[in-house]
């Protein structure tokens, strides 16, 4: 090739060559077998150029390629990098990466429960721990040089996506910025504001799967593909794709032929061909049930496979199922490997352990290539699952959808149950999001051709939906910033009150916010050029015809609310009228369908009413019962009476009397007749009207007369271009008003939090109290309750034990919440605790409620929740695991996961409480709250809590 080039460019050629190998890419990219694709390398040049990249690529890409670049150049350059992940499973797995290339020497760990090697050059986090760096001023981030963020998309999550933005925002200017998220369809607007808040920033986005991914649908005995033209599988968008007619004429059949016997009758015969036709079709698209999917894929080459099912008993369900039915995927030798493999991995859990674990029943599976992924198992065994299935020796997973959030786990099919799945509210149909997130696992960069995502036919299912799903690629970012009480005090102590609330209004959540009014503005613009004619062609050459068509405006704007108030004044009494009736009444209903006379059988006021209570069920006021003078019972609306009804009669109702009976009805109607059917009601009379004697409108009135353009002989035409002038008027201050209500939110709510906080003596405008630096140690969904039991002294003398029980109240949310049941709770003293814990919470609702602080806008204190306060009060006692879980009803997964957060706010009770409190009193040596947490920690860290992996 080079000898067609002329001297001239061998030149050139040659003078680029040795630029790029003088470049810290050229070795880097030696310490890889294969070459980096044109997205990695575009970022790791703007690496190294000193600008900061956010890179976009789909799951398995290979960005995490540009974060290791980040981790070179800071070795290279003699600077630190912290690579932070979202989860410890990912910081453990990128930890162990980062050792195998660079060695352990180089390379630390950190997380919410372990430290490893903290001061080393490159160390892996997770974003919360960086966060907690930042406020607390470590001197670790001295010499810091690049900060990489893996899964930045993280940031949507409504729980835990604002530290994603506290860091972003709060890093030194010096700290390059590597973002690395998942394929978003807002990826530019995410990247101007890394540039307006980091500096230039490069926004590299690829679409493109590194292994084409093939869509399928399995019916029957038989899968078939989803497309009938199949040519876009990176993803580009570029191809028409039309959906396969065989899935549309399934679907047609399945909702037109659905057999019905009765609906096929042919006198008392059925026509055999349409029943054996009905047979065939339904023989040819049924669900195929687990083991036998997973057979086929193995028949079909398809394995290993993750089958998503949205559900923890699913997926042990399918696991069960499968070994029922006698499926085996390992030979001898990988059976063997995977119990050497299990053994070695699990050698520090005791046997009576291993028992209440079901680890046999989990062995088994795992030795026939079978397993279970959700965040009810033991970490261990979750790990255990991870390295099988990466090796090959697992080849069939069932996993719930966090198996989608980043563990590096790809397969060569992805299947999908359901679309449908629990959202914690409702069952409710994925996004296309999700969708791409999970079918993004399909497909082995370096190994597999191809990947492969297969649904399974449901009934109902609509092929054209799944297509769309399958097409989409719209996954936007959406900020979840909000301020926080820790945030404030943090803030306010580094930053002061103003710096602070302008840091605030750089976050992403007000620039989307910003950007969400531009429309509004334009709109607002286009009005005000629009007021600028009409103003033009109501101009009256006698005066000012705006002042005159605004008090027109304001004399209709009073008699209109003097109707109005006139009318609810009418409403008002006719309902008061209605609450005197008793049984046995006689009225005289005033308008409506069953106008004329009628008794009332019951008066409809619910119980209580009498004492001032009103309940939902009275919110449209009365609504009595009635016998009609037409032997009708109907219970009549507050709309029958648009004026005060008063009985004209009383009348003795039989006890024998049944509303159903027509013959009670018709004998009781005779009597009422009889009895009132000659009394003429009187006609209500309406008083005079308010705006007679309104001094307003009277003066409005004069001020009309008196004005000079009152004589005008085109008043009438002014009028109409003001009455367009006014209403335009009135609606560019509604957009204006929503500009206002969109603009400054993050910087108003942090308002209000710094305004309750100086009312419970935590701030003092620029200045934090003894109060403030404790709340700043304290991070968490309750950072203030916890805070204010500190302050209180609640804790003080509680044993270790309990105070884990009062803890865990801060921490524990139950999946789904059982209010019909209270949970189980230690006795004593610790009981006492949690109900002051409660009392405390309620006082901070109550100051919340007056300060404007919403809870349904992720901002305050939701309630303490006591349900784990037995099980980790019986673990730190030292009870057994199978005595623990049996009373717990909770999975080991769960129950680990829940003791490593009280462990994790124990650490920081223990490091914010006082040193000194009511204990003194009694003669003790200061407070026993840290001196407890400590204890209660290591009560806690102890069997499977403490040896569920590094991190």
């Amino acid at each position: 090739m080079t000898e067609d080039l002329s001297p001239a460019e061998r030149y050139a050629a040659a003078r680029i060559r040795a630029a790029e190998e003088a470049t810290a890419l050229a070795p880097f990219r030696e310490m890889y077998e294969f070459d980096l694709d044109p997205f990695q390398i575009d970022a790791c040049k703007a690496l190294e150029t000193g600008k900061g990249v956010l890179v976009a690529a789909p799951t398995g890409s290979g960005k995490t390629i540009v974060g290791e670049f980040a981790v070179h150049l800071a070795l290279t350059q003699g600077r630190k990098c912290f690579y932070t992940t979202p989860i410890k499973a990912l910081s453990n797995q990128k930890y162990a990466d980062l050792v195998k290339r660079y060695g352990a020497e180089k390379v630390g760990l950190l997380t919410g429960d372990n430290s490893v090697n903290s001061e080393a050059p490159v160390v892996v986090m997770t974003t919360e721990v960086l966060r907690n760096m930042l406020y607390a001023g470590s001197q670790s981030l001295l010499n810091l040089g690049y900060v990489v963020m893996d899964e930045v998309h993280y940031l949507s999550d409504r729980f835990r996506g604002a530290v994603w933005e506290e860091v972003i925002i709060h890093l030194p200017e010096s700290v390059t910025l590597v973002s690395l998220s998942a394929t978003v369809s807002n990826a530019e607007e995410f990247g101007d504001w890394l540039d307006t808040v980091r500096g230039d920033t490069e926004v590299i986005v690829s679409e493109e799967r590194p292994v084409p991914l093939w869509q399928h649908v399995m019916a029957g005995r038989r899968i078939y593909d989803l497309f009938e033209e199949e040519s876009d599988h990176g993803g580009r968008g570029s191809a028409r794709r039309e959906v396969n007619p065989d899935l549309l004429r399934m679907a047609r059949e399945e909702n037109s032929r659905t057999y019905n016997p009765r609906e096929r009758r042919r006198g008392k015969m059925v026509r055999e061909a349409d029943r054996e036709r009905e047979r065939r079709s339904r023989n040819r698209i049924w669900t195929p049930g687990r083991p036998e999917v997973i057979e086929r894929l193995d028949r079909e080459g398809l394995l290993p496979a993750i089958t998503f099912i949205f559900s923890r008993a699913g997926c042990e369900a399918a696991v069960q199922q499968c070994l029922y039915a006698g499926l085996r995927l390992n030979d001898d030798v990988a059976r063997l490997k995977v119990r050497e493999i299990v053994e070695e991995r699990t050698a520090a859990i005791p046997a009576e352990d291993l028992n209440v674990l079901g680890y046999y029943e989990w062995l088994e599976g795992l030795e026939r290539g079978i397993a279970a992924h959700h965040a009810g198992m033991l970490p261990t065994f979750k790990e255990v699952v991870e390295e099988l299935f990466v090796r090959g020796l697992v080849k069939a997973v069932f996993a719930t959808e966090t198996l989608a959030l980043g563990i590096n786990m790809p397969a060569r099919t992805v299947i999908l149950e359901k679309l449908v799945k629990w959202n914690g509210e409702q069952h409710a149909d994925i996004t296309p999001g999700e969708y791409t997130q999970l079918t993004g696992r399909a497909g082995r960069r370096g190994i597999d051709v191809e990947g492969h995502a297969v649904v399974l036919w449901q009934r109902g299912m609509d092929p054209g939906a799944l297509a769309g799903l399958a097409g989409t690629r719209t996954y936007p970012l959406r900020s979840s910033f909000k301020p926080s009480y820790n945030m404030a005090v943090n803030l306010v102590q580094q930053f002061g009150r103003h710096r602070s609330r302008e840091l605030l209004e750089t976050s992403f959540a007000q620039f989307q916010a910003d950007r969400s009014v531009v429309g509004i503005s334009r709109q607002v613009q286009r009005n005000e050029e629009g007021l600028e004619g009409y103003r033009e062609g109501m101009t009256c050459h006698l005066g000012d015809f705006e002042e005159y068509a605004q008090l027109r405006r304001d004399l209709k704007d009073r008699e209109t609310d003097l109707a109005k108030q006139g009318a609810a004044q009418r409403r008002a009494q006719a309902a008061a009228s209605l609450e005197r009736l008793k049984p046995g009444d006689v009225i005289h209903v005033p308008t409506g369908k069953f106008a004329g006379l009628a008794l009332v059988l019951d008066p409809g006021v619910p119980a209580g009413r009498s004492n001032g209570h009103r309940g939902h069920e009275y919110q449209e006021g009365p609504r009595p019962l009635v016998l009609t003078a037409e032997r009708q019972v109907k219970r009549l609306a507050g709309i029958d009476f648009p004026v005060p009804v008063e009985p004209v009669e009383r009348m003795r109702i039989p006890k024998s009397f049944n509303p159903r009976s027509p013959q009670s009805r018709r004998d009781l109607a005779s009597a009422l007749r009889t009895k009132a059917g000659h009394i003429v009601p009187d006609r209500h009379r309406r008083g005079r009207a308010e705006a007679a004697d309104d001094r307003e409108i009277a003066r409005l009135r004069a001020a009309l007369r008196a004005h000079p353009c009152h004589g005008c002989d085109e008043r009438e035409d002014h009028a109409r271009w003001a009455e367009r002038y006014l209403r335009l008027q009135r609606d560019t201050k509604q957009l204006e008003r929503r500009i206002e209500g969109r603009t400054n939110t993050i910087a108003r709510t942090f308002d209000r939090i710094h305004a309750l906080l100086t009312e419970l003596d935590y701030l003092r405008e620029d200045e934090v109290t003894q109060h403030g630096r404790r709340l700043a140690r304290l991070y968490g969904e309750l950072d203030l309750l916890a805070s204010e039991c500190l302050r209180a002294g609640i804790w003080e003398g509680l044993s270790p034990a309990e105070l884990a029980a009062c803890v865990s109240a801060l921490v524990f949310e139950a999946r789904q919440s059982d209010d019909a049941v209270a949970p189980k709770v230690p006795g004593g003293a610790a009981k006492a605790a949690l109900g002051e814990m409660v009392r405390i919470w309620g006082r901070l609702d109550a100051l919340e409620e007056e300060h404007r602080i919403n809870q349904t806008e992720g901002v305050g204190q939701r309630e303490p929740d006591l349900g784990f306060a037995w099980p980790v009060y019986q673990w730190a006692s030292d009870k057994s695991l199978d005595e623990v879980l049996r009373e717990a009803e909770m999975p080991a997964g769960d129950f680990v996961r829940w003791c490593k957060q009280v462990i994790d706010v124990l650490g920081q009770i223990a490091a914010a409480a006082p040193a000194s409190g009511p204990a003194s009193a009694e003669g003790g040596n200061g407070s026993t709250v840290a001196r407890n947490a400590r204890k209660a920690v290591d009560a806690l860290l102890r069997g499977v809590v403490a040896y569920s992996s590094v991190g």
